[in-house]
């Protein structure tokens, strides 16, 4: 195979990457997740477990870059690693996600464990995709049978895949109202949008292994409008300047992320990063969303009517569930109310609630009314999807219901849960006019628990946790979040916002508290936007 690259930064017009047929080794992040297993509708009998064992482990294997391992679990074994070895040989791709569904049963000798793919490709997007391992008894046990659909429908002995990678020239850009927007103006968006700058654009490409013909294209990266006029994008001028001001005010040098988008529409309207000119964190950072989760997890409290902001859930110090869970500064609040719990921000009183939401009920709920977990968000540019993962055990259940866990967000998903929440409807995020998106199906919100969150909100900033904001006008809620690090070191400080307008979140690395680090700066936005 022949891979021809060039650096980054320089001006190219195309550059070709042939891929063979699958994840390049040494990818020591990887990771696989498992869903909820269920027998499927049109099968006959229940998936005989170990089919659906050998299933798994042959995608965690892959996923792992151990394909020798993934190899022998096939029924042939050098084929296989060969083809998983080349399959996109030549990418930069960093922490793929395999995900499995519901295994179906074939009979009672095989079974079908269908998956989705998602692969970011360094500098360009995710590659994302479906397809399913189907695994029958054999004399030595269970295997994966291996065909070459396997690894992606469209990958076959006659044609295979190709990446063609250019940078589009500087790129020109305007705001909601179609006035210019500069990196000059807005160092943020340097990053963000390509601003000031060529920005790479590419596809991977279906092409025939012998002629190289041009039988599909299976993804596109790279801004919707490149290279046809400027970039016509969501932002608002005035709350971009602001963003941009109140993060570099507030920081201190410190890594942060912001990103604030209009409720009625999902459109967003600032995006800010610290450094300005550095990592897109706002959108593809990973974090742990620390007690701002708390706004979904007591979504699903309230709408199942597992809770009334009236019900006693005390809240003590310490509260032991595999590990000990505590409080902010080992607080307590003996006898409080859930309005309490919530205001104050009580992570054991959470814990506590545990019970009354099933062991995958919060994933299926993000998905079902936030629009997480299931269709890729686009946005207009490259963005991480937040992972909302089916706890492993009761610990990690516990550690869920206030933000950490396995939990992966950013501020991005964490404002458009707040818009969620306020609204009582998803509106998938967008920040590049024209992109095209995928419809997210999800379901309203209950009234009854959109004005509950909402008063819930509200009440932390008059009398709760985040009353760094107490002196702003108009209907402003909130809720701050803490999300561990490690247990001995910084902790990451969130605050998510709303007014009657936007939804905001942001949030600052190595942080002692989000009222204290990220408070000041959503603060400083919203007066100096007059709200």
């Amino acid at each position: 195979m022949t891979t021809h690259r060039v650096g980054r930064r320089r001006r190219r017009t195309a550059v070709v990457v042939t891929v063979a047929g699958a994840l390049v080794a040494g990818a020591a992040g990887w990771a696989v997740v498992f869903g909820p297993l269920r027998p499927g509708a049109d099968g006959p009998v229940v998936a005989d477990p170990e089919a659906v064992r050998t299933a798994r482990a042959f995608l965690a294997s892959w996923a792992a870059g151990d394909l020798a391992a993934a190899g022998r679990l096939t029924d042939s074994p050098a084929t296989a690693e060969r083809t998983l070895r080349n399959f996109t040989a030549g990418l930069e791709i960093a922490k793929p996600v395999l995900t499995p569904g519901a295994a179906r049963a074939d009979g009672e000798s095989g079974a079908t464990v269908p998956y989705t793919a998602k692969m970011p490709v360094a500098g360009l997007g995710t590659w994302s995709y479906g397809s399913k391992v189907g695994v029958s008894r054999t004399e030595a046990g269970w295997r994966v049978r291996w065909e070459w659909g396997l690894v992606h429908p469209e990958l076959s002995e006659k044609q295979k895949f190709q990446l063609v990678e250019e940078e589009s020239a500087e790129l020109a850009a305007v705001d909601r109202d179609g006035r210019a927007i500069s990196a000059a103006d807005h160092p943020s968006l340097a990053a963000v949008l390509g601003l000031g700058g060529g920005r790479p654009r590419g596809e991977v490409r279906v092409v025939d292994r012998v002629t190289g013909e041009v039988r599909s294209t299976a993804v596109r990266f790279g801004p919707a409008g490149a290279g046809g006029g400027p970039l016509r994008t969501t932002i608002d001028a005035r709350a971009q300047r602001a963003a941009e001001r109140a993060l570099a005010r507030h920081t201190e040098g410190r890594q942060a992320g912001l990103v604030a988008l209009r409720i009625d529409s999902g459109e967003v309207v600032a995006v800010a990063n610290g450094p300005a000119g550095g990592f897109n964190r706002a959108f593809q950072g990973t974090y742990a969303p620390g007690s701002t989760w708390k706004v979904l997890t007591s979504a699903a409290l309230l709408e199942k009517g597992a809770v009334t902001p009236s019900t006693v859930v005390d809240c003590p110090k310490y509260l032991t569930v595999g590990k000990q869970f505590h409080n902010v500064e080992t607080s307590e609040i003996r006898g409080a109310t859930f309005r309490e719990d919530f205001i104050h921000s009580c992570n054991t009183a959470f814990v506590a609630l545990r019970g009354k939401l099933g062991d995958g009920e919060v994933t299926a709920f993000a998905k079902e009314y936030f629009g997480i977990g299931g269709r890729e968000w686009r946005t207009g540019v490259g963005s991480v999807d937040a992972e909302v993962p089916v706890p492993g055990d009761e610990t990690e259940k516990a550690a869920a219901l206030f933000g950490q866990g396995r939990l992966r967000t950013n501020p991005l998903t964490m404002a458009s849960v707040t818009a969620t929440a306020v609204s009582g409807t998803f509106r998938q995020p967008l920040l590049v006019k024209g992109t095209e998106q995928e419809r997210i199906e999800t379901r309203k919100l209950p009234e009854r628990v959109v004005g509950q969150l909402r008063a819930l909100m509200r009440d932390t900033v008059t009398d709760g946790s985040a009353k760094v904001l107490a002196g702003l006008g108009g209907e402003v809620g909130a809720k701050t979040g803490t999300a561990e690090v490690t247990e001995d070191g910084n902790n990451n400080g969130w605050l998510v916002a709303y007014d009657g307008e936007i939804a905001v979140a942001c949030v600052v690395e190595g942080a002692a508290s989000g009222s204290g680090s990220a408070g000041p700066v959503i603060r400083d936005m919203l007066a100096e936007l007059g709200r």
